[in-house]
């Protein structure tokens, strides 16, 4: 028998796995002659979009739910390593080392949150680049008031204003506003949430015609911005930014940055300065013998002129193209290039909205609770894989064909204008 590996079961993995299976499916090939084997590190497929938000219970699915009703194996566990020239996979599970043989490997294990050498970084901030961490942030919050009363007790320092930043920041103004409410303290207290940057402007990776919607939105929701400047050391009170002033808050979140997994290192070919594989349009890793890559751990010019980006956008349809031409390598045939023609951004702002850009100049086609409606639609069903279990229509979801961009609702308040 021969076996296909995918590493990861994310966005990318996920997708290429479930789009495997359709492959092997739609070209009649025995299950008894390829196995299709994901490697997690747990059983659940992390909504991580979602990370950020105050509910979190909906946001993994579990992952045999999606994979036994096409066939396709789990194994949970780490993978630490790997051997190309052996064709061999190192994973742990339960404190054992454990290697898996591949005729294909699909490496798509994702990015991690930069953690650069800041004293007590790791010690004392927090983050939302996994379910857990999310989930620990959450609970922190909402146990603030129990906490002794001190400078800070209920503010939030989010430090990084890109996407995640942006939407960690807005949200948190919520988390705070209810968890003062359920104590019964509003009035008494001052919820405080403070966004901090290097750079010149807040969100200024989302283009200059979303800055007008952002700023608004800060303003709205009373979330101060701190820009130019750099924290320097994290404490359980606070932060120093800039060596000597400091800011005294409970929560501090640290959102600066994506790197890709630094396993891709392991592969001893040269990367981007994400850290990324560099793969072909059939998402076949360059210098690799037998291995593809998808995901955040993967680039090329996925539209002329432009690299793909690490995000679900781009991670879900790398993966379905990936697991379709991965089948087609090993059984020898022709493979299918992957083209992305159209690219937008929905920034959720909390409770003000959203901001919803098209195209690579990010022009805002919509804002407020229209985009707002456009991003719900999207984390919480268009990103989803079908839940019913049952075999056609999870196939189905897997074609290797690209999405249409995501509907553009209308304001209420414009429409009945």
């Amino acid at each position: 028998m021969k076996r296909i590996l995918v590493l990861g079961a994310g966005f990318s993995g996920l997708w290429c796995a479930v789009g495997a299976a359709r492959a092997l499916d739609e070209l009649q090939a025995s299950a008894d002659d390829v196995e299709i084997t994901v490697v997690n590190r747990d059983a659940w497929h992390n909504v991580r979009v979602r990370d950020y938000e105050s509910d979190l219970s909906r946001v993994r699915v579990p992952l045999h739910d999606v994979l036994d009703p096409v066939g396709v194996q789990l194994v949970e566990g780490e993978v630490t390593g790997f051997d190309v020239a052996r064709h061999e996979v190192a994973v742990e599970t339960g404190g054992k080392t454990q290697r898996l043989g591949y005729d294909r490997m699909v490496f798509a294990l994702g990015s991690r949150l930069v953690r650069p050498d800041i004293p007590g970084l790791a010690e004392h901030a927090f983050d939302v680049d996994t379910w857990a961490a999310g989930q620990r942030l959450n609970e922190h919050i909402a146990a603030l008031p129990a906490q002794p009363r001190a400078a800070g007790r209920f503010t939030v320092l989010v430090v990084g204003s890109g996407l995640t930043g942006c939407e960690a920041a807005t949200e948190a103004a919520g988390k705070l506003r209810a968890s003062i409410e359920r104590a019964g303290l509003t009035g008494k207290v001052e919820p405080r949430v403070i966004i901090a940057d290097h750079a010149g402007h807040i969100g200024s990776n989302m283009g200059d015609s979303a800055m007008p919607g952002i700023s608004e939105a800060l303003a709205a929701l009373g979330i101060e911005s701190r820009t130019g400047v750099r924290v320097t050391a994290i404490d359980a009170a606070g932060a120093i930014v800039d060596g000597s002033e400091r800011i005294d808050a409970a929560t501090v979140i640290w959102c600066a940055g994506m790197h890709a997994n630094p396993l891709a290192a392991r592969f001893g070919v040269p990367l981007d300065r994400f850290g990324r594989l560099a793969v072909d349009e059939f998402l076949r890793a360059a210098g690799i013998k037998d291995v593809f890559a998808a995901g955040d751990v993967a680039h090329f010019e996925i539209s002329p002129g432009h690299d793909n980006v690490m995000s679900c956008q781009h991670g879900r349809p790398m993966g379905r193209f990936a697991g379709h031409n991965v089948v087609c390598d090993l059984l020898g045939k022709p493979m299918l290039p992957l083209r992305i023609d159209w690219y937008t951004t929905i920034l959720d702002l909390g409770a003000w909205g959203a901001v919803y850009t098209e195209g690579w100049d990010r022009r805002v086609a919509s804002r407020e609770s229209a985009a707002k409606q456009t991003k719900r639609t999207i984390n919480r069903v268009r990103i989803y894989p079908p839940l019913t279990r049952r075999r056609a229509e999870i196939l189905a979801a897997a074609a290797p064909a690209v999405q249409t961009p995501p509907e553009k609702y209308r304001d209420p308040a414009a429409s009945a204008a």
